[in-house]
């Protein structure tokens, strides 16, 4: 376990993530909520309101792919910084299982995508990545939300202000309503995890990824619950079809203020 009182830098800013898919943004109001919930929060500013405008039409000739939106509080006002990129197919849904290493933070990260991520941002492959602890329970993954699967029931830690408020989380949540799979949030521990039959990760860009291993110990991975949210979430953002490759996204730029 890694051991640590660091806290990300405000300063620095906060952003989000979108996949594109046919050249529109999936969940683009509850990524720009968020991103407006935080903004208000922490910086006490506002999203400019043509954020919207700017996302969808940055979207426009993508097949695949993602946009990322940074606010950055400025002495002047809110610096807003949009980039535009093509993602692999490979890259949505992907076969390879995540490694996991504890590292302990106190309070956890909060409920805002921050850009300072030293430490906790997903790995490079082959690389262990970062599973948040608080006092022995398990909150999230650096990059991603955490579930696993007991009995049937789909588990995953509470939204209690120690952990980011996921997009695909919550429609994952509403998917396992409409396919009668019982989902309950509560504590979790490390226990619950090797003792689970299926945990995985979620994620906007990845979807549904499995989580192989803690600390060196093997976790179970995706299993019939996560393969069925897979598929469900699949349709819910019209990947059904999805192409094999991406088109020249446009360059990155910035929003008006």
């Amino acid at each position: 376990m890694i051991a640590s009182d660091w806290r990300p830098d405000p300063a620095l800013g906060v952003f989000e993530t979108l996949l594109v898919v046919g050249g529109e943004p999936v969940a683009l109001e509850a990524h720009l909520d968020r991103l407006a919930q935080s903004l208000d929060a922490v910086y006490s500013m506002e999203l400019p309101p043509q954020a919207d405008e700017e996302l969808r039409q940055a979207a426009e000739g993508i097949s695949l792919g993602r946009l990322r939106l940074t606010a950055i509080p400025r002495e002047d006002g809110l610096q807003i910084d949009l980039l535009a990129e093509g993602v692999e197919l490979e890259a949505v849904f992907p076969s390879q299982g995540m490694k996991l290493r504890t590292r302990q933070i106190s309070g956890g990260l909060g409920p805002h995508k921050w850009v300072d991520r030293q430490g906790i941002d997903r790995p490079t492959p082959g690389e262990p990545g970062a599973l948040i602890v608080d006092e022995g329970e398990v909150l999230e993954a650096g990059w991603a939300n955490v579930f696993a699967v007991r009995s049937g029931t789909l588990l995953t830690p509470p939204l209690d202000g120690r952990i980011l408020p996921g997009t695909t989380r919550a429609a994952l949540v509403a998917l396992a309503a409409e396919e009668g799979i019982e989902a309950t949030e509560r504590p979790l521990t490390h226990a619950d995890l090797l003792a689970a039959e299926e945990t995985f990760l979620t994620g906007s860009i990845r979807g549904i990824e499995a989580a192989e291993e803690l600390d060196g110990q093997p976790l179970p991975g995706c299993g019939p619950i996560s393969n069925r949210l897979a598929a469900a979430l699949r349709q819910h953002w019209g990947l059904e079809n999805a192409p094999p490759a991406f088109a020249t996204a446009p360059p990155p730029g910035q929003l008006a203020r």
